[in-house]
Formats: structure tokens, sequence, C-alpha cells
């Protein structure tokens, strides 16, 4: 990553858009501004961005559907920008692969440290892509497989399951630290590198649906566990 940081703000809102413009200028981000998907692609195909400021409600085609698009074919960070403040939308966008989303209406400084957050954690992937490559690409867990490189889980009955980011971002998280409890807070900072607030409900919505495809009855979880009041638990033994 070179040391000017460039940015692509998609939204449809004149508004916004100057004032981000205006706002990471201020902060020495160089940033481009676009209203919609098609102008989104052609500026990607053109120029070289570090990250994308995503607005969620588009004209034609919507943030959820460009964000699930770029991740085809690109791991760029995407922050979303969402008027929306329930968690299952939260968890919409994590699910396609957002690395963040900031509720509207925001304050600017905070989203520029959001920016910072994703950036160094991006920079830090060089350590990490040699890290996988001197450990096995697959890991097991019960009768489970798990693979990091293909992000490919496969059920005892050696059936593929298919999980989206969010998933596998949560589910890599427990296989980290197997029978050691996790709070909702590292959790949802594990899985997409935020904090939360009190009554952020996203990870046990996320939780609850990883385990429909984990569990034989989500009643009585035998994988991932519950503790109250402090959070989950892989109750596995994990061999890499």
């Amino acid at each position: 990553m070179t040391d000017i940081v460039e940015v692509l703000i998609v939204d449809d809102d004149a508004a916004i858009r100057d004032l981000l413009l205006t706002y990471l200028g201020d902060f020495g981000i160089r940033a481009s501004a676009v209203s919609n998907g098609a102008e989104m692609r052609q500026a990607l195909a053109e120029r070289r961005f570090d990250i994308i400021i995503l607005d969620l409600m588009l004209p034609s085609e919507d943030g959820l559907s460009l964000c699930r698009s770029i991740r085809t074919v690109s791991d760029i960070p995407i922050v979303m920008l969402t008027a929306r403040a329930e968690s299952s939308d939260k968890v919409a966008c994590l699910e396609v692969g957002a690395d963040d989303y900031v509720i509207k209406p925001f304050d600017p400084r905070e989203l520029v440290a959001r920016l910072h957050t994703i950036l160094r954690r991006v920079a830090g992937k060089s350590q990490a892509v040699v890290l996988r490559l001197q450990t096995s690409t697959q890991v097991t867990f019960g009768d489970w497989k798990l693979n990091r490189t293909t992000r490919e889980l496969t059920s005892p009955q050696r059936v593929v399951i298919p999980l989206s980011n969010g998933e596998f971002r949560l589910l890599w998280a427990f296989v980290e630290k197997p029978r050691i409890v996790l709070s909702r807070s590292e959790l949802l900072s594990a899985a997409c590198g935020r904090t939360m607030d009190a009554f952020d409900r996203t990870i046990d919505l996320m939780v609850s649906r990883l385990r429909q495809k984990l569990e034989e009855d989500v009643r009585t979880p035998q994988l991932l566990r519950t503790i109250r009041g402090e959070g989950y638990f892989l109750d596995a033994e994990v061999n890499r």
C-alpha cells in the first residue's frame, strides 16, 4: 500500500459525496466519488483503490449486490454506509463480504477512524500470508473439515456446506481458539474488525445462522455452545 490512501466513494447523495471528499482530503486521504454501480465499475477498471465506501441504498443496483459482485473478483476492503440500524441488516452487509458498516447519519471522524483500522489490518496481511503458507490449508474439528483457502466447510457426511464471508470469518475465529469462551465483542472484532455497543445483537444472529449449518438440533447445540452472560465457544478439538 502506498503512503497516500486512495478511497472510492459510491453514493447517490451529492451532499454526502461532497462531505466525504472534503473531510477525507483534510486527513490526507485521496478520494474519488461516483453515484452508482456502473460508474463504480468504470472507476475500478481505470484506477487502483485501497478501500471502497459503499452506500447500501443505490439506484438500479443496491450496495449489497455490488458488494457481492466485488467479492467475486477482489478482496479490496469495503465499508458499507447504511441508514438501517437493525442487526439483521448489519449481518446482511457482513455476509456478502463487507469489512465494516457505518450507520447514517454518521460522524465523519468515526468513519475516518474505521478506515484507518481496516487499512492497518490490511497492511499486516503479508505476514498472515506467510503464516498460512507454513501451516495446513485445512483444519478439522469434530468430524467437520474447514478449508481456509477455498473457504469450504465439509460435513461429516462429506457434503460441502456453503458459507458466506461473514460466516467463514466467524467460524474461523472459533477454530483459532477452540474451547475458549469468546465474548460477543471479541467475536465481532474477529469477524469484521470492529467493536460493538451494548445493544448490538449482530453476533447473536450470526452465531444462530452458523448453528443452523453445524448443529443437528439448534435447540441443544453441541459444537457452538453458549455461556450465559459471557459469550460462546467451540466445543471440539481442532486438528491442523
